[in-house]
């Protein structure tokens, strides 16, 4: 077997179509074939059932591809240690951010990166956590910043900051006469929350158990928002549509003049996500992600607390 036929495999397993895998290796389709069927005679095992239609891997081939993905680490850890001095903060780094770290984190962290590294670009992306958690796995990106908790085989996490969440209420609404508030006292509102699949949704739940009822009724506004981004609901507060729950750094109190908004903290225990670095333990930059830590923790955003020294 080659090295090419295990990216090969390892493609064809991440896109579940030969075509869209001959593509993004930059060959035909029919070389791309001939090769996967080649090491499936060697190997004297199936790694994929075609149909028509799609194209879906077996359980060993599951398994075989996960091997290939560490063979393929570790050759780009062989050509880093054999180009001996070679800089590691040099070349891009592929990093990702759950949608509701990634608007108000990225702008800040960005340019510090750029001040203490000009030569290590970052290729951002922006995704739920277990669509970045697959892409990490499969090596098709390099770290991933993500609220805990976060645990993963082959994975090593670190914390970076705790973050509180704040009330986001319409300026002329009676609550935003107090100081500090309950959390379940919003469950008697119209509450806004994201949709099913952002695990910020699932942390709001947690901490407020009252608001499972509102978000269960057939009549809850927050349905007609399901999807959207925390900017969206947002801005929906501003018009008087219902209130919300956000972390800290997404309230925008800087976006809206007082008479439209207001934003509340919780009384204790107060609300709150830690938010980690993770990368995998076979990734050969680790100077590089020492760099994303500490311009992370010189970001300075308001209201977050952070974690000065890893952790062990």
């Amino acid at each position: 077997m080659t090295l090419t036929e295990l990216r090969y495999i390892v493609a064809v397993a991440r896109e579940r179509h030969f075509g869209r895998a001959a593509e993004g290796c930059n060959v035909s389709q029919p070389t791309l074939s001939v090769a996967v069927k080649k090491l499936e005679e060697e190997l004297g095992v199936a790694l994929f059932e075609r149909s028509k239609t799609e194209v879906s891997i077996t359980p060993v081939g599951d398994q075989v591809v996960r091997q290939a993905q560490r063979v393929l680490e570790e050759v780009d850890s062989l050509t880093t240690i054999a180009h001996q001095g070679r800089d590691q903060l040099c070349g891009p780094l592929r990093l990702g951010a759950i949608h509701t770290i990634g608007p108000y984190l990225l702008p800040h962290l960005v340019p510090e990166v750029h001040r203490r590294a000009p030569g290590l670009p970052l290729i951002i992306e922006e995704n739920y956590t277990a669509r970045l958690a697959e892409s990490l796995k499969r090596g098709e990106l390099d770290a991933i910043i993500v609220a805990t908790p976060f645990e993963q085989p082959g994975v090593v996490t670190l914390p970076l900051y705790s973050e509180p969440f704040v009330a986001v209420l319409p300026a002329d609404h009676p609550l935003s006469r107090r100081q500090k508030l309950d959390i379940n006292e919003l469950a008697r509102e119209t509450l806004l929350l994201l949709g099913s699949g952002h695990c910020f949704r699932e942390q709001v739940l947690h901490f407020c158990p009252d608001c499972h009822a509102t978000v269960s009724s057939g009549n809850s506004i927050q349905h007609t928002v399901e999807g959207s981004s925390l900017e969206t609901i947002r801005h929906m507060v501003v018009t008087g549509m219902g209130v919300t729950i956000l972390p800290c750094s997404a309230a925008g109190a800087d976006r809206y003049a007082q008479h439209l908004l207001s934003i509340r903290r919780f009384q204790e225990p107060v609300p709150t996500r830690q938010v980690a670095l993770a990368w995998r333990t076979s990734f050969p930059r680790p100077k590089a992600i020492e760099v994303i830590r500490q311009a992370i923790l010189e970001t300075h955003v308001p209201c977050l607390e952070m974690v000065s020294e890893p952790s062990g």
